[in-house]
């Protein structure tokens, strides 16, 4: 490059959803929510709760504030934190970089002090019992004890795509021990429309199972009409 890039950019004023859209999907299991939006929305398996899920709270609903990073580096997401608002949820993108941690157990606990929902990374993560005793959710793609480091470039307050998801800042982030899900900010009214008939559908058919149903019908009728044939 001719010139070097700016270090670090932070956008503030990024439309931002209600606290009452927050709250809507409070208590929803993220397949619900993916329900929601026709079968879409989680990010790719990797990212996980960090550990696995066993000894951290694995469920948390925040409004995404992204810090794109490059991989190895964590300024962007300091820039985040600066900026951060109680109830956000800081999504690090580090392209998906395994080498070394995305954030560790101070980060984790100065989020927490500044209210923070949680944190999601396509990165992995480091100190392990530490970020168990900060108390804040937070999913990675594995740990690893490797530092980053802060020299940018990073933006921060923009989108990036993590997971194989694209997250905007200001879009709402589901998170539980199933995985991450990201709900579009211009999608968040229609999406809240849908989630009370997709819960009943599906307490509904769950009750159904319970009570001992295992309903094969439509491959019955597959088979009926030649769609599905049995050769043996």
């Amino acid at each position: 490059m001719i010139e070097e890039p700016t270090k670090l950019t932070i956008r503030q004023n990024f439309p931002r959803p209600t606290p009452a859209q927050v709250d809507a999907f409070r208590g929803l299991q993220t397949g619900f929510v993916c329900d929601a939006m026709d079968g879409t929305g989680g990010l790719d398996t990797v990212i996980g709760p960090v550990g696995g899920g066993g000894e951290l709270p694995a469920s948390a609903v925040g409004v995404a504030l992204v810090a794109d990073n490059g991989p190895e580096e964590i300024l962007a997401t300091l820039g985040a934190m600066h900026i951060m608002q109680q109830g956000d949820m800081i999504v690090a993108a580090t392209k998906g970089c395994q080498s070394c941690a995305a954030a560790g157990d101070i980060f984790m606990n100065m989020m927490k002090n500044k209210g923070a929902a949680g944190f999601v990374t396509d990165g992995a993560m480091r100190d392990y019992d530490g970020i168990v005793e900060a108390g804040l959710p937070a999913w990675c793609n594995g740990l690893n004890p490797n530092s980053p480091f802060a020299y940018g470039p990073g933006r921060v307050g923009f989108g990036a795509v993590v997971g194989g998801q694209t997250i905007n800042s200001g879009d709402i982030i589901v998170a539980d021990i199933n995985g991450v899900v990201v709900v579009p900010f211009a999608q968040i009214d229609a999406v809240i429309a849908q989630l009370a008939r997709i819960k009943e559908v599906e307490d509904a058919l769950e009750a159904k199972v319970r009570a001992g149903a295992a309903d094969t019908s439509a491959i019955a009728k597959m088979l009926e009409d030649g769609s599905a044939v049995i050769v043996d």
